[in-house]
């Protein structure tokens, strides 16, 4: 997953949508929404469907519809006489009807990021559309040859001649240096949006309006830091030693391309076992399909209807999609039989289920995950499977003894990436708040400071570059990393009432959900069905029975 950037594409158009409740006056809140539905609800398809078009093909044309049809959308949430009425429905305090408030509260945030000047307004989509635009057709190069990430990723996991593996780290950065003078351009733009708003950058702006807080983030990234500190540095330290005996060099000399991810966010398989080998010659797609058919999530009309395979001038990672909040939904990938792309696949059929059972005797402003770290959890709560003992035993054919082996190593790997990615996801939070900071600063040596100072590796010796660009997170998701954390904090909630409250075990033992309909059951009532219908605080409380906590992903992780 997290290595394949994975939201629910677009991001923008998929805040948007109305909804109505009855009974209410036509020139009331209701009434409101209901107008607006009429004008926003085929718009925000439409543009749906032009960003699945131009991220599967490529094709200029259909990102210049997406173009125009994001700049409309966001003509309509710009109007100050709707923001205004909203505003005052929102501070009245007479709407009695809960899912009419809800709403209302949505739409304030919606039509306050787009509280801007017209013409930055249509500077911010244009150069946003550009930027994507380039990142989608780009490809490095390597010896004269275009390469896709597939071909990069294959080189940093199979490789052992440290030359190329340099050579392939570092065409998977050469996007980011094409794309930085306009990134850096988008990010000053988004700040002066923010000021014009009152907000002093727009790393602020995101977080509030995002129904979140500053501070509260602070303190959870640096409770985590503290946490994982030292398990990590052990556990890097033995990967380290490995790695090094394995190039035939000195452990202090390892360098980032020698790790088998391009930012190290993912743990290289080189423990006793590698877990490769049991997904090679598999079909990735049946194995996910069987799966959700076990747990009560069948997803045939989603793989029928996604695209799932490299070819040229596609998108090259990979993300979850909802096209209509009626019910089309889809996963873009780039499969290959291998337990990273296993990982993804389950992690973006998750996405896609969330948006696939949403009550749609809800409104269509409600018919929407309850936040966006929300979907990442059960994303990620069916994303760890891929390196789950007794999953890939059930799903794989297995035999007693194969499973033992990868028994042996594969509890170490889950542990491993799970603190792996939270020291990750500290550089991602800390670089792009000090980005919107300060976008003249000096960024390119600051991201290797954070590298250094989170994950322990150590900078290239020649000058620092902008290669940290290439994340497209800082163009498409911005000010979004943190919810990727917040997400494994609930999956591991959620992992821990299934197993206690829902399926009555003791442990987690030998779990793996096969065949078990009541998690589907479960996920459907209280999760997916729900949609935004509460706040995301509200909602985890109804589906565990306390506020988000990191206790069970310290217990199940860490400790």
């Amino acid at each position: 997953m997290r290595t394949i950037v994975v939201w629910s594409a677009p991001l923008l158009v998929s805040m948007l949508g109305l909804g109505c409740a009855s009974g209410d006056r036509k020139d009331g809140p209701a009434g409101f929404i209901e107008a607006r539905t009429a004008t926003i609800a085929p718009l925000a398809t439409q543009a749906n469907l032009t960003y699945w078009d131009a991220t599967t093909t490529g094709n200029p044309q259909a990102w210049d519809r997406y173009e125009a049809l994001q700049l409309a959308i966001r003509r309509v949430y710009s109007s100050r006489e709707d923001f205004a009425r909203i505003k005052a429905f929102k501070e009245s305090g007479t709407i009695d009807d809960p899912r009419v408030v809800r709403q209302i509260d949505k739409l304030y945030y919606a039509y306050l990021q787009n509280q801007i000047e017209p013409e930055l307004l249509a500077q911010i989509v244009t150069l946003d559309t550009q930027i994507q635009k380039t990142y989608n057709s780009y490809r490095g190069r390597i010896d004269g040859q275009d390469v896709t990430m597939s071909d990069i990723y294959t080189l940093m996991t199979t490789e052992a001649n440290t030359p190329k593996r340099e050579a392939a780290w570092r065409a998977s950065r050469q996007v980011g240096n094409a794309i930085t003078t306009d990134l850096l351009r988008l990010v000053k733009l988004r700040n002066e949006a923010a000021r014009q708003l009152g907000f002093d950058n727009y790393h602020t702006m995101a977080i509030v309006t995002g129904e979140q807080d500053v501070a509260e983030l602070d303190r959870i990234f640096e409770e985590l830091d503290a946490l994982t500190r030292e398990p990590f540095a052990e556990l890097k330290k033995e990967l380290d030693a490995i790695l090094a005996e394995g190039y035939g060099i000195a452990p202090e000399t390892l360098m980032p391309w020698h790790y088998h991810d391009p930012f190290f966010q993912r743990t290289p398989l080189v423990y006793d076992l590698d877990l490769d080998q049991y997904y090679k010659g598999r079909d990735i797609e049946d194995l996910a399909r069987r799966y959700f058919a076990g747990v009560d999530l069948p997803v045939d009309d989603i793989l029928a209807r996604s695209d799932l395979y490299d070819r040229e001038g596609k998108y090259p990672h990979a993300y979850g999609f909802d096209a209509d909040r009626e019910g089309d939904t889809r996963v873009l990938c780039n499969l290959q039989d291998t337990e990273r792309w296993m990982e993804t696949l389950l992690h973006e059929l998750g996405h896609a289920l969330y948006s696939k059972y949403h009550d749609r005797r809800e409104p269509w402003l409600l018919r929407e995950p309850a936040h966006s770290f929300t979907t990442e959890a059960v994303a990620m709560l069916f994303g760890r499977l891929s390196r789950n003992a007794t999953w890939m035993q059930q799903m794989l054919g297995l035999s007693d003894e194969e499973t033992a082996g990868v028994k042996a190593v594969s509890d170490r790997y889950l542990r491993f990436q799970q603190i792996l990615f939270a020291r990750w996801a500290m550089v991602m939070v800390h670089f792009e708040k000090a980005l919107y900071a300060d976008p003249d600063g000096d960024l390119n040596d600051l991201w290797w400071d954070l590298v250094e100072r989170y994950q322990f590796v150590q900078r290239p010796p020649e000058p620092a570059d902008a290669g940290w660009a290439s994340k497209l997170h800082f163009t498409t998701a911005p000010c979004y990393y943190h919810n990727y954390m917040l997400g494994e904090l609930l999956a591991s909630q959620w992992h821990h009432h299934i197993v206690r409250q829902i399926l009555k075990l003791d442990s987690d033992e030998g779990l793996s959900y096969v065949g078990e309909r009541r998690v589907g059951r479960y996920l459907r009532d209280n999760v997916l069905g729900p949609g935004a219908r509460y706040r995301w605080d509200e909602m985890i409380v109804r589906s565990t029975g306390e506020p988000l906590t990191p206790t069970y992903f310290v217990e199940q992780f860490i400790n």
